[in-house]
């Protein structure tokens, strides 16, 4: 989502744009997610702090995070860099930047959805958080109404009885839900993404396979290895590759601290399951209604891109789907995985990169990109295009100090 939107939103600034992809660009995370367009996710996802909430990520007992202990040596400096921005103060003022993404979400998105003929794929209902416990649903209403009153986010709360009268195909009463109103959900996530490719390329923009890391500069260019054996060239490039990107810019003298949260996802049937995506909080899981089924999403697993996969969470989250839904066996033999591009101060790295004239930095989004990709390809292009400074916390100094980092 966020390569793809950074082309079309240069596009739409008169510049000739490639984009450039291993593979399919309407793959990877973009087509694994939630499907939800954030527009009321206020302030990031922050660290649990708390010595119970620890505790039980420690042990194993919540289901909203898991870790492998192979991966935990690489990501102590960040892991311990994105604690500390967790703290309340330091987290308020990054929402402060971050709201000012989430909430033009969804008024970045129309326009493209529009011309792109994808209305079908997208409702405009909202989202649950959905509770089981009645002292748990008290304390998120109060977060809710904090929300509402800073940032103007809207929401409704519902009793059990306007929840289950909301969702139908609920099997057993719950203490009730919070509803955010805001969002939008897609029954499709790929489908969208594809449908900005097209778009994109409708509009005279090429779209080629390569291999990005072969990404260097000649003299005032830069340049990308085809897959056919052919180059690309440009006087300017922009990374968006998601996990990968710390690598690449590894290559140009730059320590990024990116770090891994994997996620998981199956779908089943469902003929009464969730009329709008629906998380389950007290298993940390996501019910979505998409295309191909109930797609069931899992929290967060802290673990190397590439490690052995670990569905525990996701196994838990199936059990709790089937407790509140009516639903059949998944539909697919191995469970779909992907990895959110995550930052320590839970704000994507948007600017140009140091040292480095005429190369662009759009990445790590953290659980956002589907969300953001337009909303930051706007920014970046504005800045690359007519020179419009990205607001301060975005600013490219964020990499310049961590390049002088030891």
């Amino acid at each position: 989502m966020v390569g793809v939107s950074t082309a079309l939103a240069l596009q739409e600034r008169g510049v000739s744009a490639a984009l450039i992809d291993r593979g399919d660009p309407a793959a990877q995370s973009s087509s694994g997610n939630a499907g939800i367009i954030q527009a009321e996710a206020a302030e990031p996802y922050a660290m649990p702090r708390s010595l119970g909430q620890l505790a039980a990520i420690a042990s194993g007992r919540s289901n909203a995070v898991a870790w492998q202990a192979t991966a935990l040596p690489a990501m102590l400096r960040p892991l311990w860099g994105y604690f500390r921005n967790s703290a309340p103060s330091r987290h308020r003022r990054i929402a402060q930047t971050y709201v000012k993404l989430t909430s033009r979400a969804t008024a970045d998105h129309a326009p493209w959805i529009a011309d792109a003929g994808s209305e079908h794929l997208i409702k405009r209902k909202g989202f649950v958080h959905a509770f089981r416990d009645e002292r748990e649903l008290g304390v998120a209403a109060s977060r809710a109404e904090r929300l509402a009153r800073d940032y103007g986010v809207r929401f409704s709360a519902l009793d059990g009885r306007a929840l289950c009268e909301s969702e139908p195909g609920l099997k057993q009463r719950m203490a009730g839900a919070i509803h955010w109103i805001d969002a939008w959900t897609c029954t499709d996530p790929g489908a969208l993404v594809a449908s900005y490719v097209s778009l994109f390329r409708s509009r005279g923009g090429q779209v080629l396979h390569g291999n990005a890391m072969t990404l260097a500069r000649d003299a005032d260019f830069w340049h990308v290895q085809e897959n056919s054996g052919d180059r690309v060239t440009s006087k300017q490039a922009v990374i968006a590759m998601g996990m990968r990107s710390a690598e690449l810019c590894k290559r140009f003298g730059l320590k990024v601290p990116l770090f891994p949260k994997r996620g998981y996802h199956l779908h089943l049937p469902a003929e009464n399951g969730p009329r709008i995506p629906f998380v389950d909080v007290a298993s940390s899981a996501v019910f979505a209604p998409m295309a191909g089924g109930l797609r069931v999403l899992t929290g967060a697993e802290i673990a190397r891109d590439g490690s052995k996969t670990r569905p525990v969470q996701l196994e838990r989250a199936r059990r709790a789907a089937k407790e509140l839904f009516e639903v059949g066996e998944p539909v697919e033999h191995e469970p779909w995985v992907g990895v959110r591009p995550c930052m320590p101060d839970m704000l994507p790295m948007i600017g140009e990169i140091p040292g480095q004239k005429g190369l662009w930095a759009n990445f790590g989004h953290g659980h956002q990109g589907f969300t953001l990709g337009p909303t930051t390809a706007s920014l970046l292009a504005g800045a690359m295009i007519d020179g419009i400074a990205v607001e301060q916390p975005l600013l490219p100094i964020r990499l310049l100090i961590r390049a002088g980092s030891p």
